[in-house]
């Protein structure tokens, strides 16, 4: 059964958690950047809007871009996934970039991450539909220890819904007995 974590969206309790990477996402076309991602550009003074300024961090999807951000954040590296257009964004796009994070991720042999789950920064995709797909990606899968970003109230519809959709996977266990 996975196990799921969450921190709130401040930078003092992102201070208080343990890992190696921060994952976040941005879209293609908002700049300021938002949700997580403005959160750390402002304690990493500017340097991811630089980095879009430049060019360098377009906000595509499938786009990815690992910073070191030690020592303004207790984290070794900030991976950013590109997400696109805002107004495009949905379903398809959430999936594909949660699975490229997850790979990278694993690509890096990150053991412990703290991670925006896309698209949950300005609530472009319900805290329901969000952990419907990530559980459909991640099954029952025990990661090493993953940490998602959620304000306590998204996180309560999160693990709720998690543990609804472990109810019916039991009831119909015992069914098909």
């Amino acid at each position: 059964m996975l196990d799921l974590r969450f921190v709130p969206r401040a930078l003092r309790h992102l201070d208080e958690t343990s890992a190696e990477v921060v994952a976040c996402g941005i879209y293609r076309d908002e700049r300021p950047l938002s949700g997580l991602a403005g959160l750390l550009d402002w304690r990493l003074a500017g340097r991811l809007s630089r980095l879009a300024q430049q060019g360098f961090l377009l906000g595509e999807v499938g786009e990815l871009l690992a910073v070191p951000v030690r020592p303004r954040l207790p984290f070794d590296k900030l991976l950013v996934a590109g997400l696109g257009p805002r107004g495009a964004f949905g379903d398809a796009t959430f999936r594909k970039v949660l699975e490229r994070t997850m790979s990278a991720l694993e690509g890096l042999h990150v053991k412990k991450a703290v991670v925006e789950l896309p698209g949950r920064g300005d609530e472009a995709i319900t805290a329901e539909r969000a952990a419907e797909i990530l559980l459909d990606l991640i099954g029952d899968d025990e990661r090493d220890a993953l940490t998602f970003v959620e304000d306590p109230s998204d996180q309560q519809r999160i693990e709720k819904h998690a543990q609804d959709r472990r109810r019916s996977a039991l009831r119909a266990d015992h069914a098909g007995r």
